[in-house]
C-alpha cells in the first residue's frame, strides 16, 4: 500500500454534514480526511439568511459553515480541495478512494456529498438565486412573510412547499407544466382547497428580472407557446421544486438507493456495506435542513469510531 495515503476515515463532502462528521472524528481520534471538490460549505454557502439554526440566529449561510470549518480544524481536522474519481472496496474490506490529489487506502468512508436542486432553466435563475430564487421553503419562507410568491413544479415537493408557504405569503401561485399534478390526491386536495393558493397549469417560468429583486416574471403558456410579462409592485419569490440530484454515484454499487438515488441507510448511518456511512442531503429522510445534515455528521463519526474500535464520543 506504499502508493496509497493511509487513512483510518476518509469523509467525502464538506458541507454541514461533512464538517460535522470531521469534527466528531477528532474528538474520537480518528485518523481522518474530508474531502471536497468545489466549496467548503456546499450549497449551504447560497443561502443569505439562516435564522432556523439552534444558538445561531440571524446569521447567513457561508458565515455559519466558515465557524464549522474553523471548529474543525482547531481541532485538527484535516481538508482536502480534491475530487473524488472512485471508491472501490478491496479484498480486505478496506476502501480505496482515489482523487485529484492522491489515492487513500482507508478503514471506513462517509458519504456526505449532499443533494443539489435541479434547476427550473428560466433565464435570471442563477443571477437571482438568494435574491428572490429559493430552493427551500423551510429555509427562506419566512423572508416572503405577506409577500407574494410563485411555486414551480407539480409534484408532491412542491405542493407540500406551496401549502407551508402559504401560512406565510400573502398569495402562492402553483406553476405546473402539465396539465395536472402528480402530487399525492389529499395533498393536492388540499392546495387546490386553500384560500390563498391558487394554480397554473400548462404554464412556465422563463424569466425573472428586476432591480431590487424579482419584480418581473415572463410566463409562457405552453399550449399556445405564447409568452407574456407580468410586473409586481413589490419583490416576489420564485421557489423551485422540480427535483434535487443526490450525488450517489460514487457508490451506487455499495449502497441501496431509492428510486430517485437518495442513499438508504438505517439509524446509525451506516449502509448495507460494512465501513461505509452516510449523512447529509445524500440520505433517504424526511427533512434536509442544516442542522438534520449537522445531526447525520455526528451520528456517522460515532458509528465509524464503533466500527473500528475507537472511544465513542459521549
Amino acid at each position: 500500500m506504499s502508493d496509497f495515503i493511509e487513512k483510518e476515515l476518509v469523509i467525502i463532502g464538506a458541507g454541514p454534514a461533512g464538517l460535522s462528521a470531521a469534527i466528531y472524528a477528532q474528538r474520537s481520534m480518528i485518523d481522518a480526511v474530508t474531502i471536497e471538490r468545489e466549496a467548503v460549505g456546499g450549497q449551504v454557502i447560497l443561502t443569505s439568511d439562516v435564522d432556523n439554526y439552534p444558538g445561531v440566529p440571524h446569521t447567513d449561510g457561508f458565515s455559519l459553515v466558515d465557524a464549522m470549518q474553523t471548529q474543525a480544524k482547531d481541532l485538527g481536522a484535516q481538508i482536502v480541495m480534491a475530487s473524488v474519481s472512485s471508491v472501490e472496496r478491496g479484498e480486505d474490506d478496506a476502501f480505496v478512494v482515489r482523487t485529484s490529489q492522491g489515492d487513500y487506502h482507508t478503514k471506513a468512508v462517509i458519504i456526505a456529498g449532499g443533494a443539489t436542486p435541479r434547476p427550473a432553466g428560466f433565464e435570471g435563475e442563477k443571477e437571482y438565486v438568494g435574491r428572490g430564487v429559493s430552493y427551500c421553503a423551510t429555509c427562506d419562507g419566512m423572508f416572503f412573510r405577506n409577500k407574494e410568491v410563485f411555486v414551480i413544479g407539480g409534484g408532491n415537493s412542491a405542493a407540500e412547499e406551496a401549502l407551508f408557504l402559504a401560512k406565510l405569503a400573502s398569495k402562492v401561485t402553483l406553476v405546473v407544466r402539465k396539465d395536472h399534478l402528480r402530487a399525492q390526491a389529499m395533498v393536492a386536495k388540499e392546495l387546490e382547497e386553500h384560500p390563498k393558493a391558487s394554480i397554473r397549469f400548462l404554464t412556465s417560468i422563463t424569466a425573472v428580472n428586476g432591480a431590487g429583486g424579482i419584480q418581473e416574471v415572463t410566463f409562457r403558456d405552453n399550449t399556445t407557446g405564447e409568452e407574456h410579462v407580468e410586473a409586481f409592485d413589490a419583490p416576489v419569490g420564485v421557489f423551485v421544486f422540480v427535483g434535487r440530484n443526490p450525488a450517489s454515484e460514487l457508490v451506487q454499487s455499495y449502497v441501496d438507493t431509492d428510486e430517485v438515488g437518495y442513499v438508504i441507510a438505517n439509524e446509525r448511518m451506516e449502509t448495507r456495506t460494512p465501513g461505509l456511512f452516510v449523512a447529509g442531503d445524500i440520505r433517504k429522510k424526511s427533512l434536509r435542513q442544516i442542522v438534520t445534515a449537522a445531526s447525520d455528521g455526528a451520528i456517522a463519526a460515532t458509528s465509524v469510531a464503533a466500527y473500528l474500535g475507537q472511544p465513542v464520543e459521549g
